[in-house]
């Protein structure tokens, strides 16, 4: 009975309940983790509040459908999520190989889900329960493929998940609106296939005019693979449209029959928030895991709390504007000090919250006043190249937080780890927050994500240019040495994004050196589902501008732009003189401060090892006196070997 903390796992822990029948099977790639930065455990947590009885089924034998038919046939439906990633980003790395560990998985055990988990755990579920019950597919893997898509991974593209995964409908964004819904039609015994009107949904139709809201035609699925232009077309009007306050919905023709996205749901209100962040979560994983040696990815937010959503940031390699959205929604004062309040009752709090973040740790209000009645811009966003005329950058609701949160009794430390956007941060005229975010939230080492240093590579990632970056440092560094800390910056910094010459790595190497800065993390450019950077990557075409861009595609010019920005690893040497050399910088081979390598010396000019003389061989014990060798002398007042003396 230890474990009715958590919605049940298995139809054991259901009749424990006195459950014999069950409204929703929610089915997750990740382990059950039963806290709030877990997608599968807030749709369970709010569905529950509503009345509902959930089951999960997490990470089962997909192989075949007994695990989803052990349950039993659910009263309602089946809700099958991939997990908090997309299950092809978590199994393969940005070179296509197999992942050792999954920290999402009991002892990062890998393996413990398929590829393209939502359209496995679908087919599965219809075998088990057949056509008559509704499947509704979610998450961010869902989220990310609900059109017509670029995957790197086949290296083509591919229908919308839903038509491929067979489910009835499809929730993506956040869900929490969708999700009740839903249940609340289901229950009624609303068919799915009469559901149209409802935001933050896709269905398939074979027949668009049951669309229930204003409508934009798509480049069709058949148009998007045979034409690029077509693709980045159809790509651009996603994003412009896709909006909670003036977004339409999109119509996209499939193989005869027509998918339809309806308009994003309105995010939460802060007293929506609220409720969903204090729902009765254990705020960890089940039992059920512990002999297996836990679920590691708990260990990251544990301690920390997530006081926002949403980011007008505008980073075209980032998902969260297509899943999230731009328009920034918070929580309250009240109920982050009443969660946190909480964390300080667990026996292994240590005093310190790890995170008070979000998409982007510093936002805690819309980008600009006129977002609430109109809506974000399509065409410009707030900070990227250059700060919008119009933007708000305000610091005093979130510096007022942390200094509520630090004074909570039991609570030694508050640090900010999550990312910070540091071009918003000194847009604000106030220098208060920097001051305080020196003084008392930095773990030794800020993280922040500059990215690149070349204006036009910035440009299409949709990040400041590096003046700005500079700009912070200096401030940074003064604070720094104002408050006697010793901190440091972390800088992210991506290879071979598309825009990205093998002479533009070359040169942010350059830059690099020129600081004293050799990086420990490079991410190489990941082409995930559904972002702008992964169209230009496919299309060679920037799909805001629709101009042509640069896109390196091959294995070896990506592996040089990555070791460039690692120069000084012993294990890089021989790529990134290959990659100086084809750029034309040989310059940079040398001995002279400016130069990153050594070059190499010919084989014929090397020095040869001298060869060490034979060491004469050790005579003999008989031998030994008679060669000179002088017998040892005993010590003086040395006592007798008594074992000798006895013989």
């Amino acid at each position: 009975m230890e474990n009715l903390e958590f919605l049940p796992v298995s139809k054991d822990e259901m009749i424990e309940r006195g459950w014999w029948w069950y409204d929703f099977l929610l089915v997750t790639g990740d382990a059950y983790v039963d806290h709030p930065s877990f997608g599968s455990a807030v749709i369970g947590r709010v569905l529950e509040a509503e009345g509902y009885r959930v089951a999960v089924l997490a990470q089962p034998d997909w192989h075949s459908a007994a695990d989803f038919a052990a349950f039993g046939r659910p009263k309602l439906g089946v809700l099958i999520g991939a997990g908090n990633l997309d299950s092809m980003v978590a199994h393969y790395t940005a070179a296509k190989k197999r992942r050792g560990e999954d920290f999402y998985s009991p002892g990062k055990k890998a393996g413990l889900r398929p590829d393209r988990a939502t359209i496995v755990y679908s087919n599965r579920a219809r075998e088990a329960f057949g056509p008559d019950v509704p499947i509704i597919i979610g998450g961010l893997e869902a989220s990310l493929r609900r059109f017509a898509h670029y995957d790197y991974w086949d290296d083509k593209v591919r229908r919308s998940i839903l038509a491929d995964s067979g489910a009835d409908m499809l929730v993506y964004g956040m869900g929490e609106y969708a999700e009740r819904e839903i249940a609340k039609r289901l229950k009624k015994k609303i068919p799915v296939s009469e559901m149209t009107d409802i935001k933050g949904t896709a269905y398939l139709t074979h027949d668009p005019g049951k669309c229930a809201f204003e409508s934009v035609t798509l480049p069709s699925f058949a148009d998007v693979c045979e034409s690029k232009r077509f693709y980045a077309d159809a790509t651009r009007i996603e994003y412009a449209e896709h909006d909670p306050v003036r977004g339409r919905a999109m119509i996209q023709e499939h193989d005869g029959r027509y998918l339809v996205v309806n308009p994003p749901a309105m995010p939460l209100t802060t007293k929506e928030l609220d409720f969903v962040a204090e729902l009765p979560y254990t705020k960890t994983y089940h039992p059920m895991y512990e002999p297996l040696g836990g679920v590691p990815a708990i260990e990251e937010v544990r301690f920390s709390v997530i006081h926002n959503r949403g980011c007008f940031g505008g980073c075209n390699f980032c998902a969260l504007a297509f899943h999230q959205g731009r328009m920034v929604t918070c929580r309250s004062h009240e109920s982050l000090i009443r969660e946190v309040t909480e964390l300080t009752k667990f026996p292994d709090f240590k005093g310190y919250i790890n995170d008070v973040g979000g998409p982007s740790a510093n936002f805690r209000h819309h980008s600009c006043k006129k977002q609430a009645k109109y809506g974000m811009c399509a065409d410009k966003r707030c900070l990227a190249p250059y700060p919008c005329k119009n933007l708000d950058a305000d610091h005093s609701d979130y510096l007022a937080l942390l200094r509520k949160l630090r004074a909570i009794p039991g609570v030694k430390k508050v640090f900010v780890r999550s990312g910070i956007r540091y071009d918003y941060m000194l847009e604000d005229k106030n220098n208060e927050f920097f001051s305080e975010l020196v003084k008392y939230h930095i773990s030794g080492q800020l993280k922040v994500a500059p990215e690149h240093c070349i204006d036009s590579v910035l440009d299409y990632m949709g990040k400041p240019h590096i003046e700005v970056y500079e700009r912070f440092l200096e401030q940074y560094k003064k604070l720094n040495t104002k408050f006697s800390k010793e901190q440091y910056i972390v800088p992210y910094l991506m290879s071979s994004h598309p825009g990205s010459t093998l002479e533009d790595a070359v040169a942010l190497a350059e830059y690099l050196n020129k600081m004293g800065r050799q990086p420990e993390q490079v991410q190489d450019f990941y082409p995930t589902p559904g972002t702008v950077s992964t169209c230009m990557y496919y299309t060679g075409i920037d799909p805001i501008t629709m101009k042509s861009v640069y896109v390196a595609r091959t294995p070896t010019e990506k592996a040089m732009q990555r070791a460039l920005l690692q120069w000084k690893r012993p294990d890089k040497r021989k790529l990134v003189i290959e990659a100086l050399k084809a750029a034309g910088r040989e310059d940079l081979i040398g001995y002279t401060p400016e130069c990153l390598v050594r070059p190499d010396r010919p084989a014929n000019s090397r020095p040869k090892a001298a060869k060490k003389p034979p060491e004469p061989a050790k005579p003999k014990k008989s031998e030994g006196y008679k060669k000179g060798w002088a017998k040892p002398k005993p010590k003086k007042n040395a006592k007798p070997n008594k074992a000798r003396k006895g013989k």
